[in-house]
């Protein structure tokens, strides 16, 4: 089976055909979901799934507003590089102590900075 990448310019999205609009504006709410639902390659996100996504984010916001790598925020706050990259790609739902370890660094960078200094 041959793969086919497709990549989208964001300043040129594809747009959607006459049909294909209609055939959407005449579907009820219900219906989309429902459509969702049924789709075996797309289907909607668990509660779980979501979680592990907005923790992923908080942990990648995080890190990209000290200006960090992964790598780089993984060595600097003696955090595994590869648990780091499973939970900001949501793979992993991380546990109470890393989202605890998470908020001190963002609320008190300075002092988890001294502490790990000495």
């Amino acid at each position: 089976m041959v793969k086919a990448r497709l990549i989208i310019d964001p300043n040129n999205p594809p747009r959607m055909s006459a049909e294909t609009r209609a055939r959407l504006d005449a579907m009820t709410p219900e219906e989309i979901e429902q459509n969702a639902i049924d789709d075996p390659d797309n289907p909607p996100s668990t509660e779980e799934e979501l979680d592990r996504g907005v923790a992923g984010r908080r942990v990648r916001l995080l890190r990209q507003s000290i200006g960090l790598s992964q790598p780089e925020f993984a060595e600097r706050y003696r955090i595994n590089v590869a648990r780091l990259r499973d939970i900001e790609q949501g793979r992993t739902m991380p546990d109470s102590a890393f989202l605890a370890y998470i908020t001190v660094i963002e609320t008190e960078r300075e002092a988890v900075d001294r502490a790990l200094a000495s």
